[in-house]
C-alpha cells in the first residue's frame, strides 16, 4: 500500500501574501497614496520590472489615471534622475497604449 503524496505548501509565499494584503488593507493611507509611494521607491531603486507591474495595476484598477501617471513621470524624473525618468516615461506611454488598445478591442 502506498502512502498518499504529500502536497508541498509554500508557507513563505502564503505568509508574504498575507503580510502584503494586511499592509495594503490598512486605512491611514489610501491605495492611491500607497501606489505613489511604491512607484517612487521602485523607480528610485531602478526596479523596472516591478515598476511595470505596479504601473499596470495602478492604471487598470483606477488608482491612478493616465494624466496622474504622466505627472508621476515628471516628478520622479527630477528626483530619481533623467535616465530613470526616461525609462519610466517609456513604460507609462507603452502601458497607456496597451490599455487603450485592449479597451478598444474588448
Amino acid at each position: 500500500m502506498r502512502e498518499p503524496s504529500i502536497e508541498t505548501v509554500d508557507s513563505f509565499g502564503m505568509a508574504a501574501e498575507r503580510q502584503f494584503a494586511d499592509v495594503w488593507s490598512r486605512t491611514v493611507l489610501s491605495v492611491k497614496e500607497r501606489r505613489l509611494l511604491l512607484l517612487g521607491l521602485l523607480v528610485g531603486q531602478g526596479l523596472d520590472e516591478q515598476t511595470e507591474v505596479q504601473l499596470d495595476a495602478a492604471l487598470r484598477a483606477g488608482d491612478l489615471t493616465e494624466t496622474e501617471l504622466r505627472e508621476v513621470v515628471v516628478f520622479l524624473a527630477h528626483y530619481a534622475g533623467w535616465a530613470r525618468g526616461a525609462k519610466l516615461n517609456g513604460q507609462v506611454e507603452d502601458l497607456i497604449d496597451r490599455v487603450r488598445q485592449a479597451r478598444a478591442e474588448g
